[in-house]
């Protein structure tokens, strides 16, 4: 006979995750396909900003969001919402790499996406300095 509470619980695998952010998963999800932020938005219908907001986990995206999220960057919703099951492979097959190898293409990367951010900043004081002087 079995009594409630007396060593009688079932044994389940204790499942690891990735000890990454949702914002942190939509990142290198979206950078292991080589979609830029614009392209994902433009997928999803949705302004930069905010898929920009999930990515840095300012915001989260709703449930409907989420699962259209998953499709268009080919991974499970239980991968992008918990880090549970298989990451996305990066096509560039990093493994092999130097670690050195892999910093400077990292910070290739960082270095496009700033000049990005510098251009689009540019941008935006030009336009407000056109605007104060009409």
């Amino acid at each position: 006979m079995t009594i409630a509470g007396e060593n009688n619980t079932i044994p389940f695998p204790a499942i690891r995750t990735d000890g990454d952010t949702l914002g942190g998963r939509i990142w290198r999800a979206r950078d292991a396909i080589g979609l830029s932020l614009e392209d994902l938005a433009a997928r999803l219908g949705l302004p930069q900003d905010t898929i920009g907001g999930w990515e840095s986990d300012r915001a989260e995206p709703d449930t409907k969001a989420l699962f259209m999220l998953a499709g268009v960057l080919s991974v499970s919703p239980s991968w992008l919402i918990a880090g549970i099951g298989d990451a996305p492979s990066d096509p560039a097959g990093d493994e092999h790499l130097h670690p050195l190898l892999r910093q400077l293409r990292e910070v290739h990367q960082l270095h496009e996406r700033t000049g990005k951010a510098i251009a689009a900043l540019e941008a935006e004081i030009a336009r407000l300095i056109q605007k104060d002087q009409a």
